[in-house]
Parts: structure tokens; sequence; C-alpha cells
């Protein structure tokens, strides 16, 4: 029997010991099942849980750090354990996330996700293992069919033309056992860089705080005062789309909240709206305006970047405010501390009025928001002083990450080992 693989599908099949069978997916199952849709459920823990896309992590590990619950009467299928969970539908690129069900329990699943119920010969976790690689190779991009928002792969097109190795068991158990043991290591070491990575985030929390309460430097009390956002610079809310507005005559780039990061503007994904001469004078951004996100998950309230220029003239949405800073009295760069230093406080999450997940910062209620503001030459000295300080942390965050990526490399190449890959390139 001739094997399909095409083009994008990452294991050397003819370079197997003989000993290893080939052929597709549903070969080697006795079931492969998709789950049901609910529209109806809660985060409340009432009913069974019901298992969906979030609940595969991309390190094929099944994550119930949030669980969603269903009425135990709406569907009889379930979860055992060995049962493997397949990511049916996604985006392109999470389409295929696998994890191995290893806990006991009354657990659902929705329709997004298939649940594949393997023969005798072939052990659950060396299944979800090699479908999990397949999936940070990016292959199941390539198989999937895509949608206006999603894509997705059928349980015919996953049984019936998805490649499947297998060995004999006493080799499965031997490879599942050796690339545990690998990623259990791997695992520690994630581990100590994802708390290396908090503490950064709350050393540069505690920078920024110290910053505008005057504990960054030596005592400077003298000249501080506290006013509000309004008395140190001008404060605008962006322009509401709407319509009208929609008429293709005066078409400009614009920012919203999704272009706004964590001090640093995402240019990246830019939308065209309608602004007039009159408009566009108005909601025109200049270097060293601020531009604060006005409704954004309650954490992220307020999350604001400096425009330092783009090579397009630029306007802004009514999801953001722009405050520009009276330079009589203050600067951009310390304004800007001044309001990450009021993200990671929750000053602007207490300020703002959060509905179901998501938060809004009215211009009145960011208006009022206060101030610390001391002399020019005092800030000019904590801008100097934030910087030195938190120029240090980037560079340790971005070895942290850059160790981050090696290690998903490394367990991608851990993998590509077990299975007999061909060249191992970037993860999906």
């Amino acid at each position: 029997m001739t094997i399909e693989t095409g083009s994008h599908y990452p294991l050397r099949i003819n370079e197997l010991p003989t000993t290893w069978r080939v052929g597709y997916v549903g070969e080697f199952t006795e079931s492969i099942e998709p789950g049901f849709a609910s529209g109806e459920h809660n985060k409340m823990g009432e009913g069974v849980p019901h298992l969906r896309p979030m609940n595969i992590d991309r390190d094929g590990k099944l994550d119930l750090s949030v669980l969603k619950s269903v009425a135990p009467g709406i569907d009889a299928r379930r979860l055992s354990v060995g049962d493997v969970l397949f990511n049916n539908t996604n985006s392109p690129e999470l389409v295929g996330k696998t994890a191995v069900v290893r806990r006991s329990g009354d657990f659902a699943f929705s329709n997004h996700m298939t649940r594949v119920r393997f023969l005798a010969n072939v052990l659950p976790p060396f299944a979800a293992l090699q479908l999990h690689y397949l999936w940070m190779r990016g292959y199941f991009k390539y198989k999937c069919v895509k949608h206006v928002n999603q894509a997705s792969i059928s349980s015919r097109t996953f049984g019936q033309s998805v490649p499947f190795v297998v060995p004999p068991v006493d080799e499965q158990r031997r490879i599942v056992a050796e690339i545990e043991k690998q990623f259990s290591c791997l695992d520690e070491g994630v581990a100590s860089l994802r708390r290396v990575r908090r503490n950064l985030e709350r050393y540069e929390s505690v920078v920024l705080c110290d910053a505008i309460a005057g504990r960054l430097l030596p005592p400077t009390a003298t000249g501080w005062q506290t006013v509000s956002v309004q008395g140190a610079g001008d404060v605008l809310l962006g322009r509401q789309r709407a319509p009208q507005y929609l008429t293709g005559r005066f078409p400009r780039k614009y920012l919203r909240v999704a272009n706004v990061k964590d001090d640093r503007l995402d240019f990246g994904d830019l939308e065209t709206m309608d602004f007039d001469e009159t408009h566009f004078a108005k909601y025109r951004l200049l270097p060293g305006d601020i531009l604060v996100s006005e409704g954004q998950s309650p954490e992220l309230l307020g999350q604001s970047a400096i425009f330092r220029g783009h090579q397009d003239p630029l306007c802004f949405q009514k999801t953001l405010h722009r405050f520009r800073a009276n330079p009589a009295i203050t600067t951009a760069e310390f304004a800007q501390i001044v309001f990450r230093a009021h993200v990671k406080s929750g000053v602007f999450r207490r300020l703002g009025s959060i509905t179901t997940n998501i938060g809004h910062l009215t211009l009145e209620k960011f208006k009022a928001a206060p101030f610390p503001l001391p002399p020019l030459d005092v800030q000019k000295r904590i801008v100097a002083e934030v910087d030195r300080r938190l120029s240090i942390v980037r560079e340790v965050e971005a070895e942290v990450e850059a160790n981050l990526k090696r290690a998903q490399a490394l367990r991608q190449s851990i993998l590509a080992r077990a299975f007999g890959a061909a060249s191992q390139g970037s993860s999906a």
C-alpha cells in the first residue's frame, strides 16, 4: 500500500525500521468521534466539564485551569483515561494540538475536539506525542480547511489521509519513557525560566511604582505635588467609528486598542476610516503623544505607549485616549512612567467600570486620575534611572525568551529523533 504523505509531512517513512508499520490514522483506531456543541455553559463548576481547544496547551498537555461546564443530560459522550484528544477546529496555526487523557473524571468534550480511541497495539501516549509533533511541525496547517475566522479537519480527513507510524508495543513503551524523561528535565528548566520572567515583571512593577512615589532616587520631596491627568496635559478621546464616516472619500489609517501594547505600538495591522480635514486635524497623532487604552481586559486597562512617528499620518479611534503632555510641567517620557505604574498598581482598574471580562476607563475617569508631579529636573532624573534599570530587565527578558524558544526547539528535536523525522525546522 502506498502512503500519500504530501510535501509537508515531516517523517521519513521510507527509512523506518522494517518492524514499524505505516498506514493512516484510521487503520489503527477503534473510533474517531467529535464531541458536541453547547451554547449553554458556565464557569461555576455546575454540571460536567466540557473540554475545548483552550484545554490543550502548546506542549501537548491537558490544561484544566479554566473549565466550562454543561448540563449532564445534553449529551452522553465522555472521555476515558487513555483517550487521545485532537483539536479539530481552531486557527490554522493551532489546529492539531493533541493530548492524551491521563486522569479519570466525568469529562465531556466539544465539537471542536475529536476523541480518538486507538487499537490495543498502539499506546495512547505514543499516539498523542506523534500527532502533537505533526502539529508542532506545522503539518496540520496545510492539511486543514480554511474558513472565514478558523480552520478545521474533519474526522474523515483525519482518519483516512493523515499518515501514522507504529513500532512494536515494547518499542513504543521505550520511546515514550525516554521522551517523558527528557521532557521532565526540560520542563524543570522551563519552569525556572518562567519564574525568572515573573520575578522580572514584579521588579519592573516595583521600579515604576517607586518612581512615581519618590522612592527611586534619594529623597526628593521638595516641590512634589499631585495634579490630575487633565492638569498635566491635553486629553482627547478618539473618534467614534460610525457608518456615516465610512464614505471612502477621506480614508486615513488609524490606531485602535489592538495596536497599543505595553510601552510599544504595533503598526502591523492598521485599519482605515474616513477623517475629513476637520476631523483629521483634531485626531491626527503627533510625535510624543501617548495613547492609553480606554477599553481593555481589566488587568490591561489603561495600557499605554508613546507615539514617536510613522511613515503615514495616523489618527486614533474611540477605544483610545490621547494624552499630550504640557511641556511646561512634564514630559511624555515621565507621563508614560506614571501611566504604566497606574496599570501595574491597579489604579486604572479601580477607576474603570468592569463589565463581563472588559473594563472601560471613561474620559472623565481618566482625566481625574492622579498624576504625581515632581519638578522637571527631578522628572528627567527619574526617567533616566527608570530607563537604566529597565534596560537591564529588558536584556535579561530577551535572554529568557531566547532560552524559552530554545527549549521549544529542543522539545521538537526530541520528538523528531523519536519518530525518525527529517529536518527539524521551526514550530508552528
